[in-house]
């Protein structure tokens, strides 16, 4: 018998689930000047000993390069518009493959993605704040991959941890008790830890209860107890088996002149990266805290939707805002601004998944004995096949391609080897294992 919660821990973990997270400020240089005037950022400009930087060259500033810095910040506050093409051309920067922009600031995922307002593009003076709400079943190395891509951009990372699986049967706290051992040590600091103690009346009978119920309790739990949030924050929430890239939330995080909501394009993976996808998946995943309280009314399952038009306050908030709102995605059909790897487990991972699946998306392969074999499951990995029978048709994938997989997992290949190689294409011997 599972109890409501793991006994108390001695210490400032005590009450993890209920402790309060107060936001602050990215302090991060993510600019720099150049003596020919420029801001360029850091990431994306190619820096020459000729174009040092104005921080370690305070003295050697003229009067003419002032005057130009000057000129460029007043035109940054006032905006694009009054931004002149003369001063444009002397501050342009010179970008690193993958970036664009007079500030080398816009990554090729947004670049090529169908933003409408990509003129109106200038970098902020504060950062904003990026809130990544997931929810949490046993992806934990998918958890570790978007950690590792992410942990130096986002500022809250809200996961949401249920005592109960999304098919109401009782489960062990995974991600909890790895958060206690120190597994997540690397990211600790930007964790507030979600604790969902009971399962929603009538999710056994219909799971779609259950299923909407995980991110509206999500969202919930996790701004009721943010603090210190800005309107203009950035609010994106994620299946666990969808990881966003690092360049596109940091031009989120950077850039203003963007509309909302937005989505991402993510490459699709099967069983592991090796079984790559035809298409991306386009999700809607995010907004400003302000359009999350105005439209969505603060509930994540929301903004998942595409029926954001229909909901009571999204014409107020356009017209409060000032704004004409276009949904958008970052990336595009051959950009991809992330990954989305589904049913990527080892075999013993995807027989926790089926028999934890809710009850609503049919036919629940889980309920089918033959199915949940460790032998057939092995074999599914090996063909790519489906729990119908069928057998995908996916195109010939190089894993030295570009975003084949999060760098974290190809810097740790060995660890990681079961999502990066089908491993099970070597021999049948291992598919004729007693169960």
């Amino acid at each position: 018998m599972y109890k409501p919660f793991p006994p108390k821990p001695p210490g400032p973990m005590g009450e993890l689930h209920l402790h309060i997270f107060q936001l602050q400020d990215d302090t991060t240089s993510y600019f720099v000047r150049t003596r020919s005037g420029g801001k360029c950022f850091r990431r994306g400009t190619k820096l020459s000993t000729k174009e040092s930087l104005v921080e370690n060259q305070p003295k050697e500033i003229n009067t003419n390069q002032r005057a130009l810095l000057s000129v460029e910040s007043k035109n940054m506050s006032s905006g694009p518009a009054q931004n002149s093409s003369a001063v444009k051309r002397l501050v342009k920067c010179r970008c690193l493959q993958g970036w664009h922009g007079d500030h080398c600031g816009i990554p090729t995922v947004v670049q090529h993605s169908n933003l409408p307002t990509k003129s109106r593009l200038v970098p902020r003076e504060v950062p904003r704040r990026i809130i990544n709400a997931i929810n949490i079943n046993h992806e934990t190395d998918l958890l570790h991959a978007r950690f590792h891509e992410l942990v130096d951009v986002v500022d809250l990372f809200m996961v949401c941890e249920s005592n109960f699986t999304a098919y109401g049967t009782p489960r062990k706290l995974l991600f909890f008790e790895q958060l206690m051992n120190g597994t997540f040590d690397y990211v600790r600091h930007k964790i507030l830890y979600i604790f969902l103690d009971h399962f929603p009346k009538g999710g056994k009978q219909n799971g779609w209860i259950a299923d909407d119920y995980l991110r509206t309790f999500l969202s919930k739990n996790g701004l009721s107890r943010m603090r210190g949030a800005r309107p203009d924050d950035v609010f994106i929430i994620n299946d666990a088996d969808e990881i966003p890239v690092w360049e596109g939330i940091v031009f989120l995080k950077l850039f203003d002149g963007w509309t909302e909501p937005f989505g991402l394009h993510l490459r699709k993976s099967i069983y592991g990266f090796f079984w790559k996808q035809l298409g991306t998946l386009d999700v809607l995943s995010g907004c400003t805290v302000r359009m999350l309280f105005d439209v969505y009314k603060g509930n994540g399952i929301y903004l998942r939707r595409r029926d954001y038009y229909s909901m009571p306050g999204f014409r107020t908030y356009e017209n409060n805002t000032g704004r004409i709102l276009v949904p958008w995605s970052i990336g595009s059909p051959i950009h991809y601004a992330g990954w989305h790897c589904s049913w990527c487990f080892k075999p013993e991972g995807i027989y926790y998944k089926l028999v934890s699946a809710q009850n609503g998306d049919f036919p629940r392969w889980g309920d089918f004995e033959d199915k949940r074999k460790l032998s057939y499951i092995r074999r599914l990995i090996r063909t790519g096949g489906w729990f119908d029978g069928s057998v995908g048709h996916y195109p010939p994938t190089d894993p030295k391609e570009h975003m084949y997989a999060p760098k974290y997992f190809l810097d740790n290949y060995d660890q990681y080897e079961y999502l990066l190689r089908n491993i099970y294409t070597k021999t049948e011997q291992s598919l004729t294992v007693t169960e």
